[in-house]
C-alpha cells in the first residue's frame, strides 16, 4: 500500500558502535525522508525506530544490513510496530 506510513525498529548486532553507524543511518533515513531515532545500546549493538513510506523505510533498513564500510554487521532484529507520527530523525541516549 503506496503512501501509507509504516514503523520498523531493528537491533543490529556486531561491531557497529564507534564506526559512525548512528550518523550514517541518521544521515541515510533523512535522504530517505524517514523520520524516527536512533542509539547505541549498553550491550554494544545498535537500536533504531523508521517510520515513513514502505519503501523508502525499508530502503534504511537495507542500510542497517550492511551499515556504513568499517561496520561489521553480525545480526538484524527487525519488529512491526505501530507509527508513532515522528516528524523528525534524532539521536536517543
Amino acid at each position: 500500500m503506496t503512501g501509507a506510513r509504516v514503523r520498523r525498529r531493528v537491533v543490529v548486532s556486531g561491531r557497529v558502535q564507534g564506526v559512525g553507524f548512528r550518523a550514517a543511518t541518521r544521515s541515510r533515513a533523512e535522504a530517505c525522508g524517514v523520520s524516527g531515532w536512533v542509539r547505541n545500546r549498553p550491550d554494544g549493538s545498535l537500536e533504531a525506530a523508521f517510520e515513513g513510506i514502505p519503501e523508502a523505510v525499508e530502503a534504511v533498513v537495507g542500510f542497517c544490513r550492511s551499515g556504513p564500510r568499517p561496520a561489521r554487521v553480525e545480526r538484524v532484529e527487525m519488529y512491526e510496530e505501530p507509527v508513532e507520527g515522528l516528524l523528525s530523525f534524532e539521536f536517543r541516549r
